[in-house]
């Protein structure tokens, strides 16, 4: 009992730290910049005055609090998805994109660009792509049923990202090279750098009504990691909670990505940095992976705007850290894995 308490309070120590290093990132994001706004202004603002510098207050509730928020919510989103994908299939090489969402809501977002709509129907295009992406897959896993379910939805999410690919690159060709194919390639690339409040209002509830069905089934998220087999002997209907995981994760990655772009590797490593810290069960494992992946994906979103003159797509840097962090966690062996 001394053991579980124990455990039990450095658990909670761990979220509570993560929780407190999320407001001191994001607080630090907000007056970093081209723009830099002073502790003394900041603390006007929290509690309500007007600051010292009048443009500070432009500043920070018009930019940057909206996208420090956007960055919070997507390196949270993405690395819960990656989390359940990850353990649902039993793969530490799955990430949200498996299935094709990514894939999905490119097109959609490409096709929206290339018809000239205006953002919001940009948006909706990403998200109905990516929705899109997955029922196909979901439909090609139920006529193949005499095969492997889990095999069958990674070839089959293989597939239908091909070919989403495959159009993209189509309609690449055909947009205007000096009007629309800079807008697809940045947009493809990721970024927040047009982010408005507008932008999140409809992608950001789904996203949270998503995260319901993670929390509820938490518990037989763990179940299903062991197998079909042990899962339905101890009365898990592996179906039908791997179908209800499948959509929640898919709508939770759709939604930020329909108003942030294709961003990878948030949720390859950073639920593999989370299972590291407090082991595999999933209970810990996810509010670990969203707390980690707000940090990371506010640092990253702040490095994006402040590095250079030119705004850095946030895909670029994604990768650059995200690839020697997953050879890091490769050469540490099947520990890092488990």
């Amino acid at each position: 009992m001394r053991s579980k308490a124990r455990s039990a309070t450095s658990q909670a120590a761990l979220f509570g730290a993560l929780a407190a290093l999320v407001i001191v990132t994001a607080l630090t994001a907000v007056s970093v910049g081209a723009y830099p706004v002073t502790l003394s202004d900041l603390l006007a603002l929290m509690v309500g005055r007007a600051p010292a510098d009048p443009q500070a207050a432009t500043v920070v509730q018009s930019i940057r609090l909206p996208r420090v928020l956007a960055a919070l919510a997507l390196g949270a989103c993405l690395a819960a998805a990656g989390s359940v994908f990850q353990q649902i299939f039993r793969n530490p090489l799955v990430s949200p994109d498996i299935l094709g969402v990514s894939a999905g809501a490119g097109l959609g977002a490409v096709l929206g660009i290339f018809l000239s709509l205006p953002v919001p129907g940009i948006q909706f295009l990403a998200f109905a792509g990516g929705l899109g992406a997955v029922f196909c897959v979901m439909a090609i896993a139920g006529v193949v049923r005499r095969q492997d379910t889990i095999l069958v939805l990674v070839l089959s999410g293989v597939v239908i990202g091909a070919l989403a690919g495959s159009a993209t690159s189509l309609i690449k060709v055909l947009a205007d090279p000096y009007d629309q194919l800079p807008a697809i390639t940045f947009w493809l690339l990721g970024s927040l750098a047009a982010i408005h409040a507008n932008d999140m209002t409809a992608a950001l509830p789904v996203a949270a009504c998503a995260m319901i069905p993670l929390i509820l089934l938490r518990w037989k998220v763990d179940v299903l990691a062991m197998g079909d087999e042990e899962a339905c002997a101890l009365g898990v209907d592996t179906r039908r909670i791997r179908l209800i995981l499948i959509l929640a994760a898919t709508l939770i990655t759709a939604s930020v990505v329909s108003f942030a772009g294709v961003v990878g590797w948030v949720g390859l490593i950073i639920p593999h940095c989370a299972r590291m810290l407090v082991g595999p069960g999933f209970a810990r494992l996810l509010p670990t992976a969203i707390l980690l992946g707000a940090i990371f994906m506010i640092i990253v979103d702040t490095i994006a705007r402040s590095i250079a003159a030119t705004e850095v797509p946030l895909g670029i840097l994604t990768s650059v850290i995200g690839a020697p962090v997953f050879v890091f966690l490769m050469a540490r062996g099947r520990n890092a894995w488990s």
